[in-house]
């Protein structure tokens, strides 16, 4: 099973040009990581930009509409985010009780999502179409 692990954001990820990582931090959060790769759990995770360098584009009728950054509701942002790859949704819920402490100060919320997996959506031409382009993004 699939999961996507959402790091919430808070006013220090969302901060222009707030202080860097605390190093005692990134060797906390590269300690996880690398747990994590050599269980075989994790296989992807990224950190994300502030807000203010990205940009929403919604549609209404079918019209895109595009707002840049920064937006202004932290607690609705995305900091960053993992893929586990687990048995089960509690063996995920495991690894974040792990998460290291060190980052926001202990104040953190994490966000857990099953990904879909092609077998949930049954059989036909589309599912196939995307078990071909799976394929081809993992040969890359």
């Amino acid at each position: 099973m699939r999961f996507m692990v959402i790091r919430k954001a808070d006013a220090e990820t969302e901060a222009e040009a707030g202080p860097a990582p605390d190093a005692d931090l990134v060797e906390a959060m590269m300690k996880y990581n690398a747990e994590l790769i050599a269980a075989g759990v994790m296989l992807a995770g990224d950190g994300l930009q502030p807000s203010s360098k990205g940009a929403r584009v919604k549609f209404r009728n079918g019209t895109p509409t595009v707002t840049d950054g920064p937006f202004t509701e932290a607690k609705e942002l995305i900091a960053g985010y993992s893929i586990f790859n687990v048995a089960s949704k509690q063996e995920a819920i495991e690894w974040l009780k792990k998460w290291p402490t060190l980052d926001g100060h202990g104040n953190v919320e994490l966000e857990l999502r099953q990904l879909y997996e092609l077998e949930d959506l049954g059989a036909g031409e589309g599912i196939e179409h995307h078990a071909r382009l799976r394929e081809q993004l993992a040969a890359r």
